[in-house]
This record gives structure tokens, sequence and C-alpha cells, in this order.
């Protein structure tokens, strides 16, 4: 893992969107990108699109991927995560909502839904970046604290503390599901390369059992130690509680 810590929330998301960007403009053909939802990339999404608007970056090679998806909701509910990439990043960068990069909430059976996507996943040739962000019990994408290390997309029970979490971002949609179609870990353990954003003091304990603790079901986020090409970008805040945070010094 290489861990930038920046002294605000805006640099850190100023620097992640530097790190996606340059990916993106780096792609030679098509290629799979997955995007989170939360409220932590938004502050991105918001400098890719400026970007994109002023023509200084073209989302024309990406293949838009989403890491997970309500069970029981549709792509147009304003709580769906279909509906939140929509509205904060794919309208406003022009890229066309693919079914092949989006999980349908509302499928009849979402355990079939969830092999279908890995299935489109892999015909993409995986995920040649995957930006992350990480849950307040250290979850990744919604594989929740138990979940397998090498767990592939599924149908996923939510926890108590992330249905509370979530719950302020429903845009007074009412309650969130409890279940969710996931991006499994061993899925994203796959990606070329990962970006994962995290800010906040909410953040600290988890960001620190991902860096400095060991490598646990318990703490889903740690199995990113596994991976060679792992950037981490921190604000002050969600770094904390790392007890090597002098070492952390890589600006990139």
């Amino acid at each position: 893992m290489r861990v930038a810590i920046f002294a605000s929330a805006d640099d850190a998301a100023a620097r992640t969107a530097e790190l996606i960007a340059a990916e993106i403009a780096s792609l030679a053909a098509p290629a799979a990108i997955a995007f989170p939802t939360g409220r932590t990339p938004v502050a991105v999404y918001d400098r890719l699109a400026a970007r994109a608007a002023e023509g200084g970056l073209s989302f024309g090679r990406v293949l838009p991927f989403m890491l997970d998806e309500y069970a029981g909701l549709p792509p147009d509910h304003p709580a769906s995560f279909n509906a939140f990439l929509r509205r904060h990043l794919f309208d406003r960068i022009g890229i066309a909502a693919r079914r092949e990069g989006l999980i349908r909430g509302d499928a009849a059976d979402p355990e079939a839904e969830a092999l279908r996507y890995e299935a489109e996943i892999a015909r993409a040739g995986g995920f040649a970046l995957c930006f992350l962000g990480i849950g307040d019990n250290g979850h990744i994408a919604f594989n929740e604290p138990g979940s397998s290390l090498g767990s592939r997309s599924r149908l996923r029970r939510l926890t108590r503390t992330t249905m509370a979490a979530n719950a302020g971002e429903q845009d007074g949609a009412g309650t969130v599901p409890d279940h969710a179609v996931t991006v499994g870990i061993g899925t994203i353990l796959e990606s070329r390369k990962i970006v994962l954003l995290a800010t906040g003091a909410a953040k600290a304990d988890a960001v620190a059992r991902m860096i400095e603790g060991p490598v646990t079901a318990m703490c889903p986020a740690s199995a990113l130690q596994l991976h060679p090409r792992v950037r981490v970008v921190l604000d002050q805040a969600a770094a904390a509680r790392l007890r090597r945070s002098e070492d952390y010094a890589d600006p990139a």
C-alpha cells in the first residue's frame, strides 16, 4: 500500500481525482473502471466532471461499473446507486448507462443477477481501476465484516451499523434496504489498480485496521494489504489513529 495523508478532505479529494484522471488518460483501449457511491467520492466526481466539461479529460474509453446496489430498488429509484452515479457522475461526463456495468437491484432473482454481473466484469477483462471508499466498520463495496476474502459478486445482508450510516444518504426516500448485491472481495483484489479515499474522523478506526491491523475478514478492507498496487488517500482526520503516520509521507 502507498499511503498519502493530506491536511484536508478537499486536498485528499483533489489528489484522488488526479490519480483517477491519470489512469483514465492512460487507457489505450476500452477498460472497466469501478465507481463507488456515498458522500466521500462526491468531491472527486465534481472534479472529474469539471475536467471533462473543460475538455481536459475524455471518458470515451471508460467502461463504467458499479460496486453495489440495494436489493429491491429499481434503477430510477432516487435512493438507488444507479441513480446516484447518474446524478453525480455519469450524466455529467456523458457516459451512457451500460447494462453490462449496472446492477439491477429490482432483479427478480438477486443471486442470479449477481452471477450475471460477475460474468460481465470478467467479460470486460476485470477492473483496470477500482475506486473504493471504506465503511465505518471496514467494509469495501458492501462486503460486510465476516465476508470471505475470496468472495465474488453476490447478495449480501447489510449490518445494522451500515444501514444506520447510510440512512442519511437516502434523499428522504425511506428505510435503507437490508440486502444488497455487491462485488466480492476476491473480484476487487483482481483489479489491476486500486485507489481508496477515506476522509473524516468517523473512518479513522477502520483506516487504522485496514492499513496496520491484521488481514482479517472482520475488517474486509484489510484484504487490500494483499494487493500489489493500492493507493490510499487520507485526510488528517481519517489518519488520526495510525500508529506510524509519520512513515506515510507519500505525496503521490
